[in-house]
This record gives C-alpha cells, structure tokens and sequence, in this order.
C-alpha cells in the first residue's frame, strides 16, 4: 500500500471520530437544557413565556332555590301570578252530582282543577322523567300511575264521610272572613218556626251569675258548632285511656271542643243562585282570605303532650292548635253546657281573620258571684288561687286552665278581674 493511499485512510478516520465526537456533545447539551427547563432554572422571561395565561375568575354563579312541585302555593299564584280563583276553579264543577247524593247534593266546587288549567305553565313538570310519577301530581293525586288515576278528596267536603275517599293532610294557606255579628241573629229568622220576640240579642260578654237568669241562647250557634266527641252517659271521660297515676295532672277529655264548618253545605244553605243573597257561591275570594306568613299567636297548645296522650283526631289537633284562651277549657264540663254562648264569646268584635279578637276574656270566668272567680281565695275562686301561688312562686305553673300559657307570669287583665273584697 502507498504512502498516499494510508495517509488518506488516516484522514477519513478522524473525520469520522470528529463527527461522532461532536453529534455526542450535541445530545449531552440537549439533554441538559431539556432537564433545566424541567427543573424551572431558566429566567423569569422564558418562565412566563412558556406558560398559558391564565383566565379571569368567572363570579360564582348563584342558582336559583329549587322549586317543589310537591307543596302547591296559593301565595305564589294569587300574590305574584296574579290568577283570579276561576282561572283555576270552576264552579260547578262536573262532580258535584256524585259526591253527595240525592237531596243533599248541590252545586259546589267539589274538585281540584282540570289538568288544563296547570298545563299552560307547567307542562314541563308535567311531563318530567321522575319515577314513580311526577312531582306535581302528587298535590291532587293518590299515586298517580296510568292504571290509577284516584284523586284526593277535595279539602272544601268535609261534610263527605266516604271512607274509600282519601284526604290529603295540609294546612291551609287561608283563613275564612265570617262576620258573626251579621249571622247571630239572620240565621235565626231564618229558621222555621222562628218568633221575632224571642230573637237573640248580643250580650256583654261576661260572667252572668250562676243564680241570674240567663239569656235565651242564640239560635244560630248549634247550626254551626257542636260538642264534639261529647262524653254523653258513658263513665268513660277521657279521649285516649289515662296512665294510673295520672292523679290530678291534666289528660284531655271528651267532650272539650266544639265543630266548626268544613263544608259549603251551611253556607249555601243561604248563599245560593236562586236567593240572590251576596257573596254569590261562585265568589271565593270573597270569604276565602290568604293568610299572611307573620300572623301567629301563642296558642296554649303542646304537640308533645298531643302526641304521648296518642291524640291523632285531625279536628281535635286542630282545635287544640287554635286555643289562644284556655288549652283546658272543656266545653261539656260542669255548668259550662248550661251557659250562654255569648256569655263567653264577644261576637260584636270577633273576626275569624285576626286571631287575637276571637280570645274569650278571662271576665267571662267569674265575678264576685262567680264561679272561678271570687272576691278572695278563700271563697274557692281557681283564678285567685293560681294567682296567690305565682304571687308566691314564679315557677309556680298555672294548670286549672293553661296547658303551656301557665308558665308565663300572670297576664294584667288576669289582675284586674280579681274583684275588691266588699269591707
């Protein structure tokens, strides 16, 4: 081999080694920029350049409380919709032949609403995938499936006593607007038989003497209220049975409460199409009033005590709910059957829609020849002696009319009625 021809041989190696050399380098110093990038050990300018920008906080957005199709609100049709009530209910409605019979039937609203009268704003809650069915049907049906279609009894028949015919429990968004003033003595003229010398008068209502002759009693009152679940002749006293030593500690009795209409049947008995006589059965809201959220009042009421004494009648708990007064007041006890209605009841300021006229004044309890209430209390008077434990005791809970109102210190108007011992 020449000189020449080695000599290029060496040559054309260290090109070679020289490349190799340099492709090697050239990985080293990508594989440690690579790792520095990695690491963040690069300058803030390359940092931020290498980053997305990062977008504006978007505000929370606040959702709307979730309706519930469930609880129908009259508020919200009435108040904010502004619906009259025949957008809804018709009268009468196609019903009213078959849920009371023969002579006792009569034109009425005896039905929830047809399905076209909710579809117009509510077809999407109608047609909701909810299982077993939607939502909203459930305000007027029982189960609401296509092989059971069964409504709730509609709350205005009460007077219905069809035990195949389910109610609804609810508490109703409306107080009834009857003035008692105008019906004490109308309802009596209308009777038949009535005599105009023996028409009802209003009376003071106050404690008439057990020993003075009492006014002739309304004729109108026993039309609309009754004692209810009387005792009668039975030796059974209590509503549900008393432990065994009950003692002299409070359990209701029979015979406590007094009814009071659930229907149209008394109503319409007057206000009707052929009498003429104004508000017209067609004019709900005339009576019908929206109760507002803020009217409450103490009543003298325990839902506790309800319940241990196993109470589930719907019309006791109800008119237990209602006692503003007296929670003990037994309407069938002692002489209080024997007493005139308007001896207790103020009707000339009653209003049904105010809670605090409807309260029976504790002067209706006695006088100086009263019963509960003496001139001192050593003549026996169960207000003076309630009265002289608190006086002594403030702990001292007052249980001879008062079921929660007793723990509460003594009211002025219980003071006032004391009467000044004659010297």
């Amino acid at each position: 081999m020449s000189t020449e021809t080695c000599a290029k041989k060496t040559e054309a190696v260290r090109l070679v080694a020289f490349l190799l050399m340099g492709f090697t380098g050239f990985l080293t110093l990508h594989s440690i920029s690579t790792a520095v990038v990695h690491s963040g050990a690069i300058g803030p300018q390359r940092q931020v350049q290498n980053r997305r920008p990062k977008k504006a906080a978007q505000p929370a957005v606040q959702r709307k409380p979730r309706v519930d199709y469930s609880r129908f609100s009259h508020h919200i049709h009435v108040t904010q919709e502004k619906l009259s009530c025949d957008s809804c209910h018709k009268f009468p409605t196609k019903n009213w032949k078959d849920v009371r019979k023969g002579d006792t039937a009569f034109p009425d609203v005896a039905e929830f609403p047809e399905h076209s009268s909710c579809l117009n704003c509510h077809r999407q809650q109608f047609f909701a995938r909810e299982r077993p069915a939607p939502a909203i049907c459930s305000n007027c049906h029982v189960n609401a499936t296509p092989r059971d279609t069964t409504r709730f009894l509609f709350p205005s028949l009460g007077d219905v006593t069809d035990p195949t015919l389910k109610t609804r429990e609810f508490i109703s968004e409306f107080g009834v607007g009857f003035p008692h003033d105008k019906h004490l003595d109308v309802v009596g003229l209308n009777r038949p038989g009535f005599r105009q010398e023996a028409a009802a008068r209003f009376v003071t209502a106050a404690w008439q003497g057990a020993n003075q002759k009492q006014p002739e009693q309304p004729k109108s009152c026993p039309i609309c209220h009754q004692t209810y679940q009387p005792q009668g002749d039975s030796g059974d006293e209590y509503v549900t049975k008393p432990p065994k030593n009950l003692g002299d500690n409070f359990w209701l009795k029979k015979g406590t409460f007094q009814t009071v209409p659930n229907s149209h049947a008394v109503c319409f008995t007057c206000h009707n199409a052929e009498s003429g006589i104004p508000p017209a059965p067609a004019d709900c809201n005339v009576c019908h009033k929206l109760l507002q959220s803020d009217q409450k009042v103490k009543v003298d009421s325990d839902q506790k005590l309800a319940a241990e004494m196993g109470i589930s009648d719907s019309k006791i708990l109800s008119g237990w709910n209602s006692r503003i007064s007296s929670g003990a007041f037994r309407h069938e006890g002692g002489e209080h059957p024997n007493l005139n209605c308007t001896g207790c009841h103020n009707v000339t300021v009653m209003n049904t829609l105010d809670p605090k006229t409807m309260k029976v004044p504790v002067s209706s309890c006695g006088g100086a020849e009263g019963c509960h209430i003496t001139a001192t209390t050593d003549d026996g008077g169960a207000l003076n002696y309630e009265i002289a434990q608190k006086k002594a005791n403030p702990s001292f809970v007052c249980v001879k009319c008062h079921i929660t109102l007793g723990r509460e210190p003594v009211p002025a108007n219980h003071l006032a009625v004391i009467p000044t011992a004659s010297k």
